[in-house]
């Protein structure tokens, strides 16, 4: 079978997104649209779950936002002032439908619905204690832990239990909860997955980014913090702080790949970042050539970098077809050699000249090694890969899906031998010290970095409870598991 299966591609795959709305009396339609714009941190499946002020309402499905939620009809099933959504990429559990987020619950202080983006490092562990004390699990997902711990505890407030569900975890998480009394919005202590607050007159909107934002026409008024709770409701927004203050983490590979170009995250424009992060590529590692081209699409903002910082001209020498979705087309291999080309294909522009190929990361280097080849039949005389990120050598446990280990070409490979296995001239990456530089610091602080790269340094800022006990199925076996 020939398909576009996340592993099979060469970058690692986008998280979740999360969207919310309060106090709007379109707010199922603009979740859906808010998740459209979140499309690429999730393409398996969508959810929204919204409340009318008697009772929520619940629409999941696998697929994309547009094939979920684009009829009148389904909309017209989500009535009410209130609604959260949630599109998914599994990190954790098999892509079903029970697993579509978001999650809901009766409780006997009512409902609630909720989901999250991230992932949880200890939920096999806690997931054990909560079944041996009666806990009856409905899905594979580690959401549901939180649900569980919300239901087991002994405080009173919904969001006492909250806090007090989130006490017991570990991990990286950004969620939004709906329940009666309103909607709330919460980030985990170190910050690792963005999370944004908006207006639109007076309704309050919560996103994963801030392009969601953009398309519903809200304003962008904060980030929600590292460690705070956000509780919208009748009364207005109260936010408060229940963790201990810890050094906030950003994931560093949201500026690099994961975030939308047109989004600020924490402030800062990931279009420009990435540009940045180009420019300084070129002053680590730029050899004589002709062109700079881009891998589409995430490669184009690094790649205009380079060429402005080099004086080169930029080149769409790549065309991408944005119309490709899952095929499956009868194994053979001449269909899989041609497989790229569903995807990618050369322009007639390459005949001759010394080529500057500019990406984002290298996972497991097939979709690379095919690409170059590509350039080279194309007619390009030099082709030199040029990566705008550190070598990635350790997997992500913080709710990127990334390959196991052992499956990372930059974990067993030296630089010069990647570039024999890609069919390049030369490559090189970005130094993780010309990441910082490029992100507005003097370097990386080894005692005290400011962002989580774990990907690239194995410095993992939480602790990987299942990981290191041997006791969490990796994220390659989750994600061939069938529905």
């Amino acid at each position: 079978m020939l398909s576009t299966h996340p592993l099979d591609d060469d970058h690692p795959h986008e998280e979740c997104g999360v969207f919310g709305v309060w106090g709007h009396a379109e707010a199922a339609a603009l979740t859906a649209l808010g998740l459209h714009a979140l499309q690429h941190r999730g393409q398996e499946a969508a959810g929204i779950v919204a409340y009318d002020g008697e009772q929520f309402h619940a629409h999941r499905g696998l697929g994309h936002v547009g094939e979920n939620f684009g009829s009148k009809d389904v909309i017209a099933r989500l009535p009410g002032r209130a609604a959260i959504g949630h599109v998914r990429y599994a990190t954790t559990g098999e892509v079903a439908i029970r697993n579509v987020q978001p999650l809901f619950a009766d409780f006997e202080f009512g409902g609630l619905a909720i989901c999250h983006n991230g992932n949880l490092t200890n939920s096999y562990h806690v997931r054990r204690q909560l079944v041996r004390r009666g806990s009856l699990f409905q899905s594979t997902s580690d959401t549901e832990v939180i649900v569980h711990l919300i239901a087991t505890s002994l405080k009173q407030s919904i969001e006492e239990r909250l806090v007090d569900a989130l006490r017991q975890v570990q991990g990286a998480y950004s969620l939004v909860a709906l329940t009666q009394e309103g909607l709330i919005a919460m980030r985990d202590p170190l910050g690792v997955r963005p999370l944004v607050l908006g207006r639109l007159g007076d309704a309050w909107i919560v996103a994963s980014e801030s392009c969601a934002l953009d398309i519903i026409g809200a304003s962008l008024v904060r980030d929600v913090e590292a460690g705070e709770l956000v509780m919208i409701g009748p009364a207005g927004l109260r936010s408060t702080k229940p963790f201990e203050r810890a050094r906030k983490r950003l994931c560093i590979f949201e500026y690099i790949y994961f975030a939308r170009p047109d989004s600020l995250v924490d402030g800062i424009s990931v279009y420009e970042a990435r540009k940045r992060i180009g420019a300084e590529l070129a002053r680590e590692s730029h050899v004589p050539a002709d062109i700079v081209i881009p891998v589409p699409d995430s490669g184009v903002p690094a790649a205009i970098g380079y060429a402005a910082e080099c004086k080169l001209p930029f080149e769409l020498g790549i065309i991408r077809n944005h119309y490709v979705g899952r095929t499956f087309i009868e194994p053979t291999d001449q269909i899989r050699h041609l497989g790229v080309k569903l995807k990618h294909n050369a322009n007639r522009n390459l005949e001759g000249k010394r080529i500057i190929l500019v990406d984002d990361s290298i996972v497991r280097g097939t979709t690379s090694t095919k690409i170059v080849a590509m350039v080279r039949q194309a007619g390009a005389r030099e082709v030199h890969m040029r990566v705008s990120s550190p070598p990635t050598t350790h997997s992500c446990f913080y709710g990127i899906a990334t390959p196991t280990r052992d499956q990372l070409l930059a974990s067993h490979m030296s630089v010069e031998e990647m570039a024999k296995f890609i069919g390049a001239d030369s490559l090189s990456f970005l130094s993780i010290d010309g990441l910082y530089r490029a992100m507005g610091e003097k370097r990386r602080e080894a005692k005290a970095p400011q962002y989580c790269d774990a990907c690239f340094t194995g410095d993992y800022a939480i602790p990987l409870v299942d990981h290191d006990a041997g006791k969490v199925q990796t994220q390659l076996s989750l994600l061939t598991q069938t529905v």
